[in-house]
């Protein structure tokens, strides 16, 4: 059998910077190993797929598909680079003439559509509480060592652990921390937490591209040492940040060594739309 592959730069649009998903087009189910060994395979950060949900469907003309997330080690309820380098397979390599496509997912119907400026994903939006900082100090000890923390909250729907870092602290202290990601899991093996989010306060959008919060994103628990750029963080940051600074429409960068940069949109309904650019760079067949 062989299926139609792509590798999909998100939250960029130039190739080689951003976050890489796989994309695979399922024209039939596959057993779940199967969607696990491409995964592993593939040996990026996530790879999608896409399935038709009626044998009738086509994925030109259609406007609705299944859509699952696997890391190498295991599926994921959420991923938003890979929701996005989806769409921009449908859209841009595939044609689809549907202006929004909706995914069927773990996480319930997510749409995408697109726009001038990119593609726009309608996310859930994660609220986060305070965390005490006791409970997870071994956690923070590991990741920071001595960095100077101002807040800590914790996403219970994702189970993400967001920790904000001083405000004295720049975009270059964050991009240049070494975090040793590995050691993490050995701190925090209780099933709480499946991601940790390291946030720091920006510049704001009244200066040129200026940003008006960074973060990097760590999931070793699933498999992702570190992610470049994370869209499932962001519906959780964006709930976050949107409270700290007043303002429901916001310019975020993720400063891993690729980068990737995204605008938010905080809606009613508990929504989000995160816009952001793709590159496609590798089209091919797998066989398996």
């Amino acid at each position: 059998m062989q299926l139609p592959v792509f590798v999909v730069d998100a939250f960029t649009g130039e190739a080689f910077r951003g976050n890489p998903a796989a994309v695979c087009l399922l024209e039939n189910e596959l057993d779940e190993e199967t969607h696990q060994k491409i995964a592993r395979e593939m040996n990026l950060s996530e790879t999608a797929f896409i399935q038709k949900l009626h044998p009738s469907d086509n994925f030109t003309q259609s406007s609705r598909f299944g859509l699952r997330w696997f890391t190498p080690a295991t599926e994921v309820p959420l991923c938003g680079h890979a929701t996005l380098a989806s769409s921009a397979v449908l859209f841009h390599k595939i044609k689809n003439v549907n202006q929004t496509v909706t995914f069927v997912t773990l996480s319930g119907e997510l749409k995408a559509r697109q726009a001038e400026d990119g593609i726009i994903m309608d996310l859930p939006l994660y609220q986060t509480q305070p965390k005490d900082v006791k409970e997870i100090q071994d956690l923070i000890k590991v990741a920071l060592s001595n960095v100077r923390v101002q807040d800590v909250r914790y996403s219970p729907d994702t189970k993400k652990l967001l920790v904000r870092i001083d405000d004295s602290y720049g975009r270059s202290f964050l991009e240049n921390l070494a975090v040793n990601s590995g050691n993490l899991t050995q701190v925090e093996n209780t099933g709480k937490v499946r991601g940790l989010i390291l946030t720091l306060k920006g510049e704001g959008s009244g200066k040129p591209q200026g940003y008006d919060f960074y973060s990097r994103y760590f999931a070793p628990w699933v498999g992702v040492a570190e992610d470049p750029v994370t869209g499932s963080a962001h519906a959780v940051l964006s709930s976050y940040w949107s409270q700290q600074l007043g303002k429901k429409e916001m310019r975020a960068f993720q400063c891993s060594r690729r980068g990737g940069e995204m605008k938010v949109s905080l809606r009613d309904g508990g929504r989000i739309d995160i816009t952001g650019q793709t590159a496609l760079v590798l089209e091919g067949k797998l066989t398996i």
